[in-house]
Parts: C-alpha cells; structure tokens; sequence
C-alpha cells in the first residue's frame, strides 16, 4: 500500500511539474486576463475574440526547439484569423456556405501533408472555421474580430515566451526522464520476456509499443538539443543533456543488441535458475536505477543513491563462481552465453553511471565533438514545398482522404444541424473536426473516449448544478475545468472530455441562466457529431493500414540491409566509425518503429479489414529480431578487437542479403530472384570448425594446468562464438522472414 500511494504521490508531483499543467496554466491566464480586463471595461466581445485566438494558436505549441515553437503558434494565429475572416464573410449568403465548408475544411486540412506540427498550425484553421458559426459576439465586425483573434494568437506567444525564459529548461528535462522511464519500462519487459515460459504476443507488442515511443522522444530531443546548440552554442547544460541523451540512445541500441535467444538461454541454464537469476535481478535494478534519476530530474530533486557500481562487483562473482563449479569442456556454451551477458550488462552499467556523473557535476569537463555539417544530417527535415502538396493530391495519400472526408462530414453535420434547428449545432461541427483522423484506429478510440467523458461530465455537472447555482462557484470551477482539459488532454483523453465538458457548461452557464439545457444541448450534439465522426471514417474511402502494410513492411526491410550492409563494410574496414552507419542504424530504428506503429493501427480496425493479420504479425516481429541480432552483431564489432572479416562471412552476409532483397522484391509485386548463394553450408561448417579448434586448443590449455584464459584466447573465442552464431541466426530470420512475406503475398491473391 506505501508503494502504492508513493507511486501516486510521485505521478501527482510529476503532472505538476510537466510541460502539459505549465502550458495549460499559461493558456488560462493568456485566456482568462482579456476576458476580465475588457468585460469590466464593458467590452467583453473584445475579450472573447483575443480568447478564442489564444484557444487556436495554442494546441501548435508543442516540444521542439524555440523557432520552431514560435514559428508555429505564428502561423497558428495567421491561418486561424484568416479562416474565421473568410468563413464569416462567406457565412453570411446562405448560398456559399456549403461551397465555403467543403473547400475550407479540404484546403486546411490538406496542410497537414508537411508534418506533426503542420497538423496542429492546421487545426487553428478547422477550428476557426467552425467557430465562424457561434456568433457568440456579433456587435463587431468580422474584420475586426479576425484582427482580435490574430493579435490573440500573438498575445498567447508572448505569455508563453515569458514562461519559456522562465523556466527554459523544463521541457528538456521533461523529455529527458519520460525518455529514462521508458527506456527501463524497456529494459524490464526483455527480463519478462526471458523469464516468460514461451514468446508471448502480448509482451511482443507492448515491445513494440515501447519502441515506438522512445523514437518519438529521441527525434523530439535530437530537435530541442541540437537545434539549441546550434543557436545558442555548446552551453554547459546544453552540452550535459545531449551527452546524456547520446547515453541513452546507446543503451536503447545495447538492449536490442543483446538479442536473448530465450530458449536457448533457459535449455543452457535449466539447472543454474539461481544463477539467471542474479543476472536477471541486475537488469532491473539497472531499469530502477535510471527510471529513479528520471524522476530526480523531473522533480528536480537530489540524485538517487547510485547502487549499480555495488551490485555489478556481486554480478561478477556469481560469474566466477559459475566459471570455477562447471567444466568448461561440457558446458562451454553456458560459459560464453553468460560471459556475453556479463559484458552486455557491463556496458550498460557503464552508460548509467555516465548519466549519474554527468547529472552530479562530476564529469564538467568532459567534451563532445560534433560537426554542424554531419548533425544536421540526424534531424528530420520537412520539405515545405509546393511538391509536397502536388505529389500528395491522390487517392493513395491518407491526408488527401482524410481531407475530404472531414469535408464532407462537417457539411452533412452541418446540415443535420440546419434541418432540425439544433440549438448550437457548431458543437456538432467542433466535435467532428476533434474527434476525426486519418485512421480509423485513433478515431474510433477517440469517439469512445469523448462519449464517455461527454457524459460523465454532464452527469457531473447536473449534480452541481442541483446542489448550487452560484455563478462564483460556476466560474470558479470553469476555470479549473479548463486549466485541466488543457493538461489532460494529451495524458488521459477520457478525463479531458470530462474537464472540457464541465468547463464548456459552466462558462456557458454565466451567461445563461437555463444551464440543465445547456448541458443538455451539449450531451445531444456531441454524440451526434461523434457518431458522424465514427460512421464517416468507417464508409468514406477509408485508408485501411492492411492495403500499405507492405510498403510499411519493404521499407523496414530495406533499412534492415542498409544498416547489415554498414556492419559488413566497417568489419572489413575497422576504421573510425563513419556517419554512414549511424545514419542507418538510425534510420532502421525508425523505419521498425514506424512498422511497430502501422501494425498496432491495424489491429484497432475493424476483423474484415485485418489482412493478413497472423502473418504481419510473424513479419514485425522478425524483423524486430533481425534489427537486434544486427545491432549485436555491430556492438560486438565495434567494442571488440576482432579478426579480419573472412570469405564464409562474406558468403552468410550475401545469403542473407539475397533473402532481404526477395522479401523486398514480393512486397513490392516484383518477380523473386531464383538463383541464391549455395556455398552457405560449406561455410558454416567451415566458421564452426574455427570455434572448434579454438575451442580444442583451449581444452589443452585446460589439461596442461593453464586454468585462467588469456585475455586474447577469451576474445577470439567469444568472436568465433557470436560470429557464427549471430550469421546463423540472421539467415535463419531472412528465411522465415522470406516465407511469411510470400504467404502473406499468396493471402493477399487468393
């Protein structure tokens, strides 16, 4: 129970301090001081408009770097007062209003075709056009009031700006142990999957998941600590934080590199459980370890006593004590399967103890190196230009579906309204526009969650309204409503509708006195647009994730081989690791969370749509599999002296390759290449008979009384061993991974 009520204490304190309540804090003041300042000066339309344009520009500050932030709400506070000036106008000849809906809602829409933030610029846009309906003050002219929503937009920058120098650093810092906490909710779920008795589908996804979300953060940090260095040069914090941030990029990479082969560690250990154990044991402390410094610096607190270095001795002995209890001849595999998670774990132990020392102070003078040139190539760059929207004009682009789909949907909301004369029916329109995305996935998770909160928050607000009708207590709580709709909104969806139901009743509740039909009005219309919102993603030329997947799937695969193709060229080359493999390896981190991404989607759509859905399945997770051998087989590489890279390598790297490139070839509808690399097997039994003959000549060591290993005998057989073993096993997962794409290819004609 302690445990338990720390963890809340701890979730409580974190919601604080985020990001999300600090902006929501900002977005209520920059909402409510117009408001007050010009309603007691008798101009409360005055402050309504400035209102309404804080309310449009705000949901397009998110994480990133300063110019982008600005840039953004800018562009936000443009695109929202030019919409609310063009629908007005058109508004007010019946004639145009349907031509004004459809081409308005396709045109904005369709901006999001350049981005994440594009999206947020273009919901100000939707937003206002849907507002140009509420005439909630209409004794100024529409010109007038589209300048109060710009100069809003800009009044909202300039709080927000404030704050930002404020307190600078606390989205990084935010970032940076949200990043931690994932990484060792991570780092735990491998431990679970080893400790699992069999592969389990469920932990398989929620890896997946996993993966995904520590891309988001990594590319949202890579943009803040770069973008930052760049502008206002190698600070000491700057400097520290991407130090730190380059620390657990590499732990990320250190965990899928030691790929566990579950079966084989549990058949090599089935009689020393103990012993697993204690190395099992130390991954999660290394997990609580770091998930404990995220939390000092997401409360900005005293670091956490550092008990890695103490426990890593104790791992250590339990290595040597199974060492000298076994004979190494019989058990040689046990050996090296535990030595190689001994260094693995070594590492690891390694980058935690950087982030502590850097976060105490201790390692000031440490300096980092990087090339403007090379860095810029780590950032994702947006193409703005005219291109962009031409190549995406089609049916094949998701946006352009989506863009007319809302189109169509608000006029029929619109027009469902109009018929039936619904008192405040733009609540239809403003349910639509919030609920409806591009997936069917993501909207119908976000129909559920608004209904439920829609109607809990009337319920509520019912309740207060019997017990009281004090308009102090009515602002008072919309006010808080609102501060909480906006922090919640990207945490816990279902909570948010609540607070934005309650905050939306309330304030309407000031100004009239018939609040139980507000609330009323507002249950009834937003699950009528919710309802059309669903209904619409669901008829109108949806873009189900099964007719991409294999575009999704080739993509993945193809960064697969780029990054196994950078391995092979530096085993050859053993020089300074070049940008080339970097930029691979991080794009195939990408390009797999973008597959782990597309495939969750598709399991939300509805059983009909889920083609294929068994063998994609198969698919994503071998090619999870591929990327973390591949990542062993290049940390082993890197952070070993190794020996030249042999014919037989080249010949398994080729098979491999070949394998690759025929998965990629089907997916694509291309015809499969016939003729394969057959000298496979003569060179897997000529690496096996290296390790066996390092292996003999360690067995005469043995004999003769040499009991401890040279270093350079240990190394080359630790290479001989995973070498092989990891070329074996990538050839294995091209294979099957060649077999489940040609059965998904045959499901896909049937």
């Amino acid at each position: 129970m302690k445990i338990l009520i720390t963890r809340y204490k701890n979730d409580f304190i974190k919601f604080l301090r985020s990001t999300d309540f600090s902006k929501a804090i900002v977005l209520t003041i920059s909402i409510v001081l117009p408001i007050l300042i010009f309603s007691n000066i008798g101009n409360l339309e005055i402050g309504v408009s400035i209102a309404m344009g804080c309310l449009l520009s705000s949901p397009s500050d998110v994480p990133g770097s300063f110019k982008h932030k600005v840039y953004g709400v800018v562009a936000a506070a443009i695109l929202g007062a030019t919409s609310f000036l063009l629908a007005g106008y058109a508004a007010a000849y019946v004639w145009m209003i349907i031509p004004m809906l459809i081409l308005m809602i396709f045109s904005i829409s369709y901006l999001s075709v350049y981005g994440f933030r594009a999206s947020l610029v273009t919901f100000a846009g939707l937003l206002a056009v849907v507002l140009s309906f509420a005439n909630l003050s209409s004794g100024i002219e529409i010109w007038q009031k589209s300048l109060l929503i710009l100069s809003g937009g800009i009044w909202y920058l300039l709080i927000s700006i404030g704050w930002f120098f404020i307190k600078p650093e606390r989205a990084t810092e935010q970032l940076l142990a949200e990043t931690m906490e994932i990484t060792a909710d991570y780092l735990r779920l491998r431990i679970e999957l080893l400790r699992s008795d069999h592969q389990n589908p469920e932990l398989q996804k929620r890896l997946f998941q996993l993966q995904t979300d520590l891309n988001d953060h990594h590319e949202s940090l890579r943009d803040i600590l770069i973008r930052s260095r760049q502008t206002s040069g190698s600070s000491g914090y700057a400097r520290k934080r991407l130090l730190v941030f380059i620390d657990l990029v590499d732990i990320l990479e250190l965990a899928m590199a030691h790929p566990i082969d579950y079966e084989r560690m549990r058949s090599s250990f089935q009689n020393d459980e103990k012993t697993l154990k204690v190395f099992g044991d130390f991954t999660l402390l290394l997990a609580d370890q770091l998930e404990e410094i995220g939390l000092a610096v997401h409360k900005h607190t005293k670091m956490p006593k550092n008990r890695v270095p103490e426990k890593l001795e104790e791992v250590k002995q339990t290595l040597h004590e199974f060492r000298s209890k076994i004979e190494i001849g019989e058990r040689r595999e046990a050996m090296l399967l535990l030595r190689n998670l001994f260094d693995y774990q070594t590492r690891q132990a390694q980058k935690i103890n950087n982030i502590d020392r850097i976060l105490r102070n201790l390692e000031s003078n440490k300096k980092i190196f990087i090339k403007d040139k090379e860095v810029q190539q780590f950032l994702t760059q947006q193409d703005y230009s005219f291109k962009t929207l031409v190549n995406n004009f089609n049916f094949s682009s998701a946006i352009f579906r989506h863009s007319l789909r809302l189109s169509l949907v608000v006029l029929i909301g619109y027009l469902i309204g109009d018929y039936f004369s619904v008192q405040n029916s733009y609540w239809i329109l403003l349910t639509v526009v919030v609920i409806m995305r591009p997936n069917y996935g993501l909207t119908k998770v976000r129909t559920r969650k608004r209904i439920i909160g829609t109607l809990i928050g009337g319920a509520l607000a019912v309740g207060i309204v019997i017990l009281t009708q004090n308009t102090m207590v009515y602002a008072i709580l919309g006010i808080l409503s609102l501060t909480l709709a906006f922090s919640l909104i990207q945490r816990n969806y279902t909570t948010a509708a609540i607070f934005i139901t309650l905050s939306i009743i309330f304030i309407y509740a000031l100004l009239q006195p018939e609040v139980l039909n507000v609330i009323q009005y507002r249950v009834f219309d937003t699950l009528i647009g919710a309802g059309l919102a669903a209904f619409g993603n669901l008829i109108l030329w949806p873009k189900w994730e099964s007719q991409n997947i294999n575009n999704v799937i080739a993509t993945s695969v193809n960064a697969n081989r780029e990054y196994l193709d950078q391995i092979d060229k530096y085993y050859h080359e053993k020089e300074n690791l070049p940008l080339t493999y970097k930029l691979a390896r991080k794009k195939a981190f990408i390009e797999m969370g973008n597959l782990s991404g597309a495939f969750q989607r598709m399991t939300q759509e509805p059983k009909s749509k889920q083609r294929g859905v068994t063998s994609v399945y198969e698919i994503v997770s071998l090619n999870h599999t591929f990327l973390t051998a591949s990542a062993s087989l290049g940390t082993y590489i890197r952070n070993h002296p190794t020996t030249s890279a042999s014919s037989d390598f080249e010949t398994y790297t080729e098979a491999i390759t070949f394998n690759l490139k025929n998965s990629v070839s089907i997916l694509e509808n291309q015809r499969k290449a016939e003729s394969g690399i057959d000298q496979v097997s003569k060179a897997g039994r000529s690496l096996q008979k290296k390790y066996d003959d390092l292996a003999k000549e360690r067995d005469i060591e043995i004999k003769s009384g040499k009991k401890q290993i040279d270093e350079h005998m240990r190394l080359k057989l630790q290479e001989a061993h995973l070498v092989t073993g990891q070329l074996e096993w990538l050839l294995d997962i091209s294979e099957k991974l060649l077999e489940n794409v040609e059965r998904l290819n045959s499901r896909e004609h049937e």
